[in-house]
């Protein structure tokens, strides 16, 4: 059975992932943040606390998980179940990939009514900001909120991997003012998401001036966008520039950091290359208030809710040890505390 293009670039994007080892980058910097190991916690494992609230839902432990997919096809409509049922049933949060597929194929409705699986979590709608240059507005943005009956709307920002792509929109010109437009427009919260790039303190302040609250700062060193489009052109000089690009952008480290001036009057999801507990304590500490991964609940999502639900555990334990073994028994003794970080 054929699909839309859009549905088949979606399919692409997962089958390169899995082809392609060298997509996931291992360059994300947390390796060198050394975190002070307590020999003397003086708490109690037992009672380490890592809940939270996010878009006025509670969570089990700050974790997101971040947009992966959606489209037309029974493997992208499961895979997205899969991904709901279990982050319901971990009580975190779910992000679902770009919704443009549910507006030019109709098809992939079922991709993005996750709410029936998912009803006490937050759940983030995703549109691509540049699409407000290629007549997309306040109506694609409603029917992708509803359809997903979603807390927030992530605008992604994605320039690096529309120039690769084949297919891809590069008019990124003049968006600030979109974006504040259609944020004042929606009736829940804008956030702007790079894909892998990460943030820069120009962008927030962009995103400031237009009302935005709420960003994932997506920084580089997991999956690398660029290489999977590179591997999707059939140009030459289209492969050779995505992977020249491959690990172009700040790091997450790299983006929290930029983000500290705006501490006061923003909120940071920390995403990108985040691949353990660890990874997301150290995004914690300096200066994420929810951490989002991807990748590496690709592979248990593809299987089974249960698969899923069980990376989600590991994850969750790995965080909470890191947590006891630092001394900090809640959430509030990790965030922005550079003493818990070896100097």
């Amino acid at each position: 059975m054929s699909h839309a293009p859009i549905t088949q670039r979606k399919q692409d994007h997962i089958d390169w992932i899995l082809k392609d080892d060298l997509i996931e980058r291992n360059q994300s910097g947390f390796d060198k943040i050394k975190l002070t190991h307590r020999a003397l916690p003086e708490c109690d494992f037992a009672e380490i606390d890592s809940q939270t609230q996010f878009l006025s839902r509670p969570l089990a432990f700050p974790m997101l998980i971040s947009s992966m997919t959606g489209g037309a096809t029974q493997q992208l409509a499961q895979t997205n179940r899969h991904l709901a049922e279990a982050a319901e049933a971990s009580q975190v949060a779910m992000a679902v990939g770009s919704q443009r597929t549910l507006v030019e194929d109709q098809e992939a409705l079922q991709s993005f009514q996750l709410r029936r699986y998912a009803p006490n979590i937050p759940l983030i709608a995703n549109m691509g900001a540049v699409q407000l240059n290629y007549g997309f507005g306040f109506d694609q943005a409603k029917l992708m909120i509803d359809t997903l009956e979603a807390d927030a709307l992530f605008l992604h920002l994605n320039p690096l991997q529309e120039v690769i792509q084949p297919e891809g929109d590069t008019n990124f010109a003049r968006l600030t003012d979109k974006i504040e437009q259609l944020a004042s427009e929606l009736s829940v919260p804008v956030i702007l998401k790079e894909v892998g790039c990460g943030l820069s303190a120009t962008d927030i302040q962009l995103g400031l001036n237009a009302g935005i609250k709420w960003f994932d700062i997506a920084g580089r060193g997991g999956t690398s966008w660029s290489r999977i489009e590179a591997n999707r052109s059939s140009s030459t000089s289209e492969k050779s520039l995505g992977v020249l690009f491959q690990d172009w952008g700040l790091t997450t480290p790299e983006a929290l950091m930029a983000a500290r001036p705006f501490q006061d009057q923003a909120n940071f999801i920390a995403s990108g290359g985040i691949r353990n507990g660890i990874d997301m304590v150290k995004s914690v500490i300096i200066g994420g208030q929810i951490c989002g991964l991807a990748a590496p609940l690709l592979k248990p999502a593809l299987e089974s809710s249960a698969a899923t639900y069980e990376k989600i555990q590991q994850l969750h334990q790995e965080f909470r040890t890191a947590q006891f073994l630092l001394g900090a028994p809640t959430l509030a003794d990790l965030f922005l505390n550079d003493a818990l970080i070896v100097s």
